[in-house]
């Protein structure tokens, strides 16, 4: 068995765009006689990712992430260049691929939403012909560890973001999939759903060996699901390096969000390094810490110490800041 779960070469995808005219006048020329302008959405990929790979595929919007997906699950035919996964040609055997990869849109539901999630888990098991005996025990191991009991009878349109994305991600576990598309899983989530949903990926690549494609604006989910790190700009491949290498040199600032009890003065900030003001407005605050000059506990320890707190959050810089970071300085 070949050791490479996904690969490609030269994989182009370009789209016929309408141009638009200005003007009424223009407007209707343009209804009789559209002129159409060529879009390149995606720009000659090679990629190569081995089975039991977690790799994240990154990029702003408009990058060609989705687009890529699209191709590689067969539903998108290339304009021109090759790919292969799983041994098979996405587009061409699309139909015998979808056996062998799972599927999970953070925006785009499988699940039948006025039924219950048992419901469309049995269709899910008819639908990839498995054997009765082999789906209930699947399903049942699937039930415990996505802890999905108290949800199985309620129909879907009445469960919460979180409660809905756990069942999407135990449907797409259900066929043993060897290769798994994540495209935005914790999109909308809170912090207590999106670790539970990240320790079962991890769990199914470790136990059962599952290859993670997975596209995300959560620096979370990067540094926790995945050990590559792939970015995509303007159609093509920026970067390609181990996870490791961007929470190094680009993951090294936190941002701290603060509310505080009293309106916020200024010139009482207390004096830290590495620490920097990036905004106030009456009692919130945010400021950025570069890790690589103070550690994140001694600013937090000093705020704790100097104001007195509604409230406080520390999170990753936002994703498109990121991939800006890779881009200016060139990978």
């Amino acid at each position: 068995m070949s050791t490479v779960a996904l690969q490609t070469h030269g994989l182009s995808k370009s789209f016929a765009v309408k141009r638009k005219a200005a003007g009424l006048s223009g407007s209707l020329r343009s209804l009789w006689h559209p002129q159409w302008e060529e879009k390149v959405a995606v720009k000659r990929i090679d990629l190569k990712v081995d089975r039991g790979e977690r790799v994240a595929f990154l990029g702003p919007n408009g990058a060609g992430k989705s687009t890529t997906i699209k191709m590689l699950t067969g539903i998108l035919h290339p304009t021109s260049g090759e790919a292969e996964v799983l041994g098979l040609t996405p587009w061409r055997e699309r139909t015998k691929l979808a056996f062998r990869i799972g599927a999970v849109f953070g925006q785009k539901s499988q699940l039948w939403y006025h039924l219950p999630p048992i419901d469309t888990f049995d269709l899910i098991s008819r639908i990839y012909e498995l054997k009765r005996s082999e789906y209930l025990a699947r399903r049942a191991d699937l039930i415990d560890r996505f802890e999905l009991g108290p949800y199985l009878d309620i129909p879907v349109r009445k469960l919460s973001l979180g409660e809905r994305m756990r069942c999407e991600i135990a449907v797409s576990f259900l066929h043993r999939p060897q290769l798994l598309f994540l495209d935005e899983p914790t999109i909308g989530l809170d912090v207590v759903v999106k670790q539970r949903i990240r320790e079962l990926v991890l769990e199914a690549n470790r136990v059962e060996g599952t290859t993670v494609f997975l596209t995300s604006h959560d620096a979370g989910d990067m540094e926790e699901l995945c050990s590559r790190a792939v970015v995509i700009h303007h159609g093509g491949i920026l970067l390609d390096a181990p996870v490791d290498r961007l929470k190094r040199e680009v993951l090294s600032r936190k941002i701290i969000s603060l509310t505080l009890s009293s309106s916020f003065e200024a010139g009482t900030l207390p004096d830290l390094p590495g620490t920097e003001l990036m905004e106030s407005e009456g009692r919130r605050l945010k400021l950025a810490v570069d890790l690589k000059q103070t550690g994140i506990e001694s600013v937090v320890s000093a705020l704790i110490g100097k104001f007195r707190l509604d409230d406080m959050t520390v999170e990753d810089p936002p994703m498109e800041e990121i991939i800006t970071h890779i881009y200016g300085s060139g990978g």
